[in-house]
């Protein structure tokens, strides 16, 4: 008898299957990310209205007379009224403020930034004993609040002669923003190759030489970002100058703005503080706009070294 064999049944077609999970999840993930842009980007224009509105107020306000200012406090001034700034810049005395001001932050500017880079350079570039006792020194320096110390620094200036002086105040400013710049320019110069130094070493140069022609122009980018914040910090002082400065013809323009205020709030003359508001502002902001780029890219350097 035959045996005939049954061949195997072909196997069923699969029917596809509907791959919605991928695209689900990519859509998700889109979707997610709208969200979170649209978020931020919402919370970036709140604040950004919050800085800029103050600060157009101010100006818009120190071209209009004092009647508008109080009637229509929101509206455009009818005309430029420049005589405000003419009145604050010579019967306030904005312009002597503005002079003793330049010279104290200009002074005590270059001093911080020479005296800062060449110890973060030592404390950076050389292994000696003590070398990370100092250095905690200097942090240390930045946690000690300056109100603590106003009292015996008067005492200090006053037997030293320094007491309502340009130079005094410069060395104080000095003292009071050099913890920070050591902070921030030893981590900088640790960032630096030590390879073009031992080779202008190798060519003869000495460590004075290495370090003004060599290594200070590479820290361009740290300088300037360090430059511009303890120039913020210098231009905006108002504790120091008051305590350690009180003779009316060295006054610096944070004195100047409130005595201005203090003195105008009875006579009313609004227009001519914001004007002198203005004036004290304008410095900062031009500084700002000017090494915007430069500042950016010291604090980026040493994270991309």
């Amino acid at each position: 008898m035959k045996v005939t064999e049954t061949p195997p049944a072909a196997p069923a077609p699969r029917s596809p299957v509907a791959k919605t999970g991928a695209p689900s999840g990519r859509l998700d993930k889109g979707t997610e990310g709208t969200v979170l842009n649209v978020f931020s980007h919402g919370m970036l224009i709140i604040w950004a209205v919050l800085v800029v509105m103050p600060l157009l107020w101010a100006v818009m306000s120190s071209f209009k007379t004092d009647d508008s200012i109080l009637s229509t406090p929101w509206a455009l001034p009818d005309k430029l009224h420049f005589e405000n700034w003419s009145r604050a810049w010579t019967q306030a005395h904005m312009s002597d403020y503005f002079l003793n001001t330049i010279l104290v932050v200009g002074g005590s500017l270059v001093g911080t930034l020479l005296l800062g880079s060449m110890a973060a350079y030592v404390l950076a570039r050389f292994d000696f004993p003590g070398n990370r006792f100092i250095y905690f020194l200097f942090i240390g320096g930045m946690s000690f609040p300056i109100i603590l110390a106003l009292v015996p620094l008067f005492f200090v200036m006053n037997n030293m002669g320094l007491l309502n002086s340009v130079h005094g105040l410069i060395l104080v400013y000095i003292a009071y923003s050099l913890p920070f710049t050591v902070f921030f320019l030893t981590s900088f110069f640790r960032t630096l190759p030590t390879s073009i130094a031992e080779a202008a070493m190798l060519d003869g140069a000495s460590h004075t030489r290495t370090f003004f022609q060599v290594m200070l122009p590479m820290a361009k980018p740290g300088l300037i970002s360090v430059g511009i914040f303890n120039f913020l910090g210098q231009w905006n002082q108002y504790m120091l100058p008051t305590v350690l400065n009180t003779e009316p013809d060295g006054k610096v323009l944070s004195q100047g703005l409130v005595e201005l205020a203090v003195s105008q709030g009875y006579k009313g003359d609004w227009s001519g503080l914001f004007a002198g508001l203005v004036m004290a502002m304008l410095p900062v902001l031009a500084a700002y706009v000017v090494f915007q780029r430069q500042v950016v890219a010291g604090l980026t350097a040493g994270a991309l070294k």
